[in-house]
């Protein structure tokens, strides 16, 4: 399926930041009353001569991208609509080593092939964000190009512009040290070449969430050792999960990921937690926050519609829209663009929490027959009552549609 180029910010004259500020949680160094330009973003943007470049680093640590990733991309569509040059780096070289920010262990090393392959998918998702076709406004660099020549006199060098004492003011390794945790020694290189990237490309700017502040003071650092001009930190929020409690995480199952089909996208989001519906009109959407429904469940399906447009598709959110009404009234035959669940290879009789299980609607078989037991679980729109229901042939649930609560659904087909 092609999938259309989101919804952009409109080009920025340089006396209307607007599309700058927005969303944002620091930029750093900032000096707001002062012309010069090595210090005040705003000014360095409007006496620059040509386009500013804009840096975010990727590790393709894994296979997935979700909305709260996708706000560091959006801010970098934001710089390309104004004119700048986005520059994503695909950090093959570093995630091979693991960015040890927030984790209480050391991150485990990934081969070549597993970089390579999570880089593809990864350029995949974010290609409704960006704009991958205006010539001079995108650079897709490897830092292997630069990384993996560095020789050990230039590694050297690298390590003699930091001291053991600051890097243990990093916040991980602090509370691993504390901790007694292992910190092993590679792990120290990891700031210093994300730093270096820096070096590499020449950015001006370089984006990241709130957690990533040393790692660009880093690369600031290295830019002014090497003799160039340092660098703007421009830092985003970390993005709440659909909980409305903790960050969005996969692994927490409070994601939203950029390549899930609409149906499941809308229905995640016109739950969202009033609590955070503004945080996510403000960083996921670009529309205006003063014209906004006061309804909160208007705000919710406005949310839910503008989102899941900008990755599927107008016509594909309005029919998302439609069969989300389509599920909570029961009508679950109307609900036509349900994601498929093939049954074709299971093998029959089968007890249905079984199938729950391996459709991923629940996370096991166990959990499947629970969700049943507390009546969460429905087919073609009628509650299941049975934990034990045994489905006696595939053509028995082909094209029907099992449901668990309101955001779960596969259509059945055996083929």
């Amino acid at each position: 399926m092609s999938i259309p180029v989101a919804s952009t910010i409109p080009s920025a004259h340089p006396s209307d930041l607007d599309w700058l500020q927005r969303g944002t949680h620091e930029i750093f160094p900032h000096q707001p009353d002062s012309d010069q330009a090595d210090e005040n973003l705003v000014r360095r943007i409007e006496t620059s001569d040509r386009p500013l470049r804009i840096k975010l680093g990727i590790d393709p640590t894994g296979t997935d991208i979700h909305l709260g990733h996708s706000t560091l991309f959006r801010k970098l569509r934001a710089f390309q609509d104004a004119g700048h040059t986005a520059v994503l780096i695909i950090g093959d070289f570093t995630a091979r080593i693991g960015d040890p920010t927030g984790k209480s262990d050391v991150r485990k090393q990934l081969t070549e092939a597993d970089v390579k392959g999570n880089a593809e998918t990864y350029l995949d998702q974010v290609r409704p964000i960006l704009d991958f076709d205006t010539p001079g406004r995108l650079e897709i660099r490897h830092n292997s190009e630069w990384l993996s020549g560095l020789d050990l006199t230039k590694i050297l060098e690298l390590l003699a512009t930091m001291t053991v004492g600051q890097m243990l003011a990093k916040e991980g390794f602090a509370e691993r040290y504390k901790k007694e945790s292992p910190i092993f020694l590679h792990e120290f290189l990891y700031p210093l070449m994300q730093g270096y990237d820096s070096v590499a490309v020449e950015a001006d700017v370089e984006l990241g969430g709130t957690d990533q502040k040393f790692n660009l003071a880093v690369g600031r650092d290295l830019q002014r050792h090497f003799g160039l001009r340092p660098q703007f930190g421009l830092l985003m929020p970390i993005l709440l999960g659909t909980d409305g409690v903790q960050k969005m995480s996969k692994s927490l199952n409070n994601y939203v990921g950029l390549n899930e089909d609409a149906l499941s996208m809308y229905s995640k989001l016109e739950k969202t937690p009033d609590a955070t519906i503004q945080n996510y009109f403000e960083l996921l959407t670009n529309l205006a926050l003063d014209s906004l429904p006061e309804n909160p469940r208007e705000q919710q399906k406005l949310l839910a519609l503008e989102v899941v447009r900008q990755y599927h598709g107008e016509q594909a959110a309005l029919d998302a829209q439609q069969a989300a009404l389509s599920l909570v009234q029961g009508d679950a035959a109307q609900a036509e663009v349900v994601p498929e669940f093939s049954i074709a290879d299971l093998e029959f009789p089968n007890k249905l929490f079984y199938i729950l299980g391996v459709s991923a609607l629940c996370k096991s078989s166990s959990d499947g027959r629970r969700q049943i037991q507390g009546g969460a679980v429905k087919l073609d729109g009628d509650r299941v009552q049975d934990p034990n229901l045994v489905i006696e042939s595939a053509a028995d649930l082909d094209g029907k549609v099992l449901q668990v609560g309101k955001k779960r659904f596969v259509r059945l087909v055996n083929t």
